[in-house]
């Protein structure tokens, strides 16, 4: 069997029970939420996968419509385990047809098993290096979002590999393996992941940056506070600061948000311990503010912050209120059409951004010192 097929064979063999239902369900029932802001019933959940699997728009990215469709014919509820059915037998199918195809057609069989893991207090994390490296590589420490996964990040960053830099994709607090839940000083465990690093002989500890999106943005933009010592930069999208974790944004633009799939506040509360109402949830956000924990304004690592002016999910006053702190300039990428993340349905789709933006702020930011001043 091909190497290659080996290891995407165990990586997808690891996750492929994750599907596509981590990114568009953590549900939890409650009826508080929709008596105060509708969410979409069923049938428009339905509609609106199949929408944005069609235009490629998150959370459905790279899903076949068909396969989509085929998974909803299973699935007439919210309950997350009939999701898990549903979308599994899909994804079993993939999962057989690469098994067959390993030795016959391996190209074919890698397809489907990504295919496959698309529809699917120990660290864990996804490390890869560029091969053929001279010394010692400079690395990105990504962080997922709330509805995405360690994964999904290891997938966007082998595009990042012919340019000399390696990437350790790991899940943010609260969210798939990362042992811990969300609180006020749960970046540690990102803290313990950079100590791992630095015991690395192949990774030059100098040269180490930082990627989060959303909520993995809001570890990044934190990261860069109180670990500035040991990254030369970070960049983040959408990074929640501070009017985000208000009640009144909660209860005004959270709760029964349409940006969001579907049950975006049941989501974040499953991310927290013991949180299950609204009431809960607005005791404990406003704890998590950067203003709150008196850390915008001090020194910090360079940055840079990509949003939308049209987000409804973090509202772009936070981003605006972070580039005005700090004691180092910080590269603003701000899309005036843009959502969450910046992203706009057939101009600037996560891809794009991720290529023609982020990739190349972050080989930048990590080129040897030397190679900075010959220029």
């Amino acid at each position: 069997m091909p190497k290659q097929v080996r290891r995407d064979m165990t990586f997808v063999t690891l996750v492929r029970a994750q599907l596509i239902i981590v990114a568009i369900t953590v549900t939890v029932s409650s009826v508080a939420l929709s008596q105060q802001r509708a969410e979409r019933t069923i049938d428009e959940i339905k509609i609106e996968a199949v929408h944005r699997a069609e235009v490629g728009q998150y959370p459905l990215i790279g899903l076949d419509p068909s396969d989509v469709k085929e998974a909803f014919a299973s699935i007439h509820t919210k309950d997350k385990d009939e999701w898990a059915a549903a979308f599994m037998a899909v994804a079993d199918r993939y999962m057989n047809e690469a098994k067959l195809l390993e030795k016959t057609d391996p190209t074919k069989a890698n397809a489907d098993y990504i295919r496959a893991w698309r529809l699917g207090k120990e660290i864990i994390g996804y490390l890869r290096l560029p091969k053929n490296a001279n010394g010692p590589v400079p690395l990105v420490l990504a962080v997922n979002g709330l509805d995405s996964r360690k994964e999904d990040l290891a997938e966007s960053f082998s595009a990042i590999l012919p340019f000399g830099v390696g990437y350790l994709a790991v899940d943010g607090p609260g969210t798939g393996q990362n042992p811990i839940k969300v609180s006020e000083s749960a970046e540690r465990v990102l803290s313990r992941v950079l100590d791992y690093i630095a015991t690395r002989p192949e990774i030059d500890k100098n040269r180490v940056a930082m990627h989060g999106v959303s909520w993995g943005a809001y570890w990044a933009t934190k990261m860069a506070i109180v670990e500035r010592a040991r990254l030369k930069g970070a960049s983040a999208q959408s990074p929640p600061t501070d009017t985000f974790f208000q009640k009144e944004f909660l209860m005004n633009s959270l709760i029964g948000n349409r940006e969001y799939l579907f049950d975006q506040v049941p989501a974040l509360m499953a991310i927290f311990d013991n949180v299950k109402t609204v009431d809960e949830m607005t005791e404990v956000l406003p704890k998590m503010s950067l203003v709150k924990q008196g850390l915008l304004g001090k020194p910090m690592a360079p940055m840079l912050i990509l949003a939308g002016v049209k987000d409804t999910q973090v509202p772009i006053s936070d981003i605006y209120l972070l580039l005005d702190k700090g004691d180092v300039p910080k590269t603003a990428w701000i899309n005036p059409q843009g959502g969450h993340l910046g992203r706009q349905v057939g101009v600037w789709p996560d891809p794009v951004i991720f290529k023609q933006v982020i990739i190349p702020w972050l080989v930048r930011t990590l080129e040897p010192e030397s190679a900075v001043k010959a220029k």
